[in-house]
């Protein structure tokens, strides 16, 4: 076993009640994506863990959490951000050996987990409510307050990221956590909670019970504990977690899959924009929610378009996480396969580039990244998430047919328009079904500050930006009669 040197606490062990406690079940293997090798142990926390955090969370919101001014909320989340700027190599190699993703982007995650701190430190005390003009002999204002507990489902593509945006803005609320990692990813959500207890979280306000999805993830969903849940991931689990919610009556965040667009107009800027059509495609191997899978070409600017992009993949580097390349390997064998299934079924489209893997570790959980055109809207490719770096070019003939093609899926989580046109972007920015539409850019260079989440099978509710202490708060209105 090859163990990551960076850790320095405990990943075998959930934390709860501000204590680093055993699972009654034991642990679960951890391996490293980008060998295969077995590199560790995490806990499997069970329904007994998640009852216990639950518990110590409700403690913990009724007791000193709820009592806190906002303004100290802000300062420990500041301080938190402060504490992982100081960490950011070392949380940056965790996460780059535990997802497999790149280090650069890896570091990049911890840079925005960081940034997620800061805004959420600074936006804590301007929750605001509103005074209500109303009849006469009354006043009438509406207060914000959190839920109470709130459970967090987090996946493995993106720990800190997601952690930072979910979390961040429900203990900026003012709520009380329950957070389940993923089972593949959970180390730097281990050593979030470890930094938020040296920034002064008081015990119970975060808990963390790492855990299969069927075991410990079902038992949070379930739980009648909880007042708000937040959710990442695929279609078919958030529907099962928004059905648990249901028995419970309580709302529920939900940010699921996405089949981006990116549509290029002839007059666009090519040079500005291929480096964007590839690389929200293949940055984190693909396994990204808003992933832009799909480039949508107008026909006099298709083949020019379909070359340099091939030339880009034909030019990627594959290779380990530590190795810093622009792909690394997939979290798992079994996302591998499924991945290489749909790479497969695209026997009958034309294999337009498709980057060479060279000298791999033989048990790493690697694709090559490949590019597909002559696609038509309807094929499975341009329907279906891969969740891997795996693209289609799809031609169209004008506006019409774009913006048709654009909302042509199950899907709407982001889009962008490449387009020299001022009225056209504006047309396009209004047609096009996503919760996210760029104008000559694809993802604002992460945009901590907006909002973000889908319609559709992409989901509802919204994540980042002050948005997301309105979803993580509930609001009540006071009337007061006076005369």
């Amino acid at each position: 076993m090859t163990a990551i040197p960076e850790l320095w606490f405990d990943p075998s062990r959930c934390l709860i009640a501000g204590e680093w406690v055993k699972a009654a079940a034991g642990t679960l293997p951890l391996y490293d994506p980008s060998t295969g090798a077995e590199i560790g142990a995490i806990a499997r926390g069970g329904a007994t863990e998640i009852d216990a955090a639950v518990t110590a969370a409700t403690e913990a919101f009724h007791g000193v959490w709820h009592r806190t001014p906002a303004v100290e909320r802000g300062r420990i989340l500041t301080r938190l951000g402060q504490l992982v700027l100081e960490r950011v190599e070392a949380l940056a190699m965790i996460e780059a050996r535990d997802v497999g993703k790149p280090y650069k982007q890896a570091r990049a995650d911890a840079v925005a987990l960081a940034r997620y701190m800061e805004f959420y430190g600074g936006a804590a005390d301007k929750l605001l409510g509103q005074t209500i003009p109303y009849m006469d002999g009354y006043t009438v204002y509406t207060l914000r307050e959190p839920h109470g507990v709130t459970g967090h489902i987090v996946p493995w593509n993106y720990p800190m990221q997601i952690i930072g945006r979910s979390v961040g803005a429900a203990l900026a609320a003012g709520n009380a956590c329950v957070l389940k990692p993923a089972e593949d990813a959970c180390l730097t959500a281990l050593a979030f909670a470890d930094l938020a207890k040296q920034a002064g979280l008081p015990d119970g306000v975060l808990n963390v019970v790492p855990g299969l999805g069927a075991e410990a993830g079902a038992a949070l969903t379930a739980h009648p504990g909880l007042h708000h849940i937040s959710f990442t991931g695929s279609v078919a689990t958030g529907a099962a977690v928004q059905i648990a919610a249901g028995a419970n009556v309580i709302p529920v965040t939900l940010e699921l899959g996405g089949k981006s667009p990116q549509v290029v107009f002839d007059d666009a800027d090519l040079d500005a924009a291929l480096p964007f059509l590839v690389n929200a495609g293949i940055q984190n191997a693909g396994q990204t929610c808003s992933a832009s899978s799909r480039i949508l070409v107008q026909r006099a600017r298709y083949d020019e378009v379909v070359e340099k992009m091939a030339a880009r993949y034909g030019a990627l580097r594959v290779g380990p996480a530590v190795d810093d390349l622009d792909v690394g390997p997939l979290i798992s064998a079994k996302q591998k396969g499924l991945v290489s299934g749909f790479i497969e079924q695209g026997h009958d489209l034309q294999l337009a580039g498709q980057a060479t893997l060279g000298d791999l570790p033989s048990g790493g959980y690697y694709v090559p990244p490949t590019l597909f055109a002559g696609v038509s809207p309807d094929h499975t490719l341009a329907q279906n998430e891969v969740f891997g770096p795996v693209q289609v070019v799809i031609p169209f003939e004008d506006e019409a047919e774009a913006i048709a093609i654009a909302n042509g899926t199950d899907y709407g989580l982001v889009a962008s328009v490449w387009t020299d046109s001022g009225a056209r972007q504006m047309r396009l920015a209004k047609a096009i079904r996503a919760g996210q539409v760029f104008l000559n850019n694809y993802g604002a260079g992460g945009g901590v500050e907006l909002p973000f989440g889908g319609i559709g099978k992409s989901g509802h509710g919204r994540e980042k930006g002050f948005e997301a202490l309105y979803g993580f708060t509930t609001l009540k209105t006071v009337a007061a009669f006076h005369g």
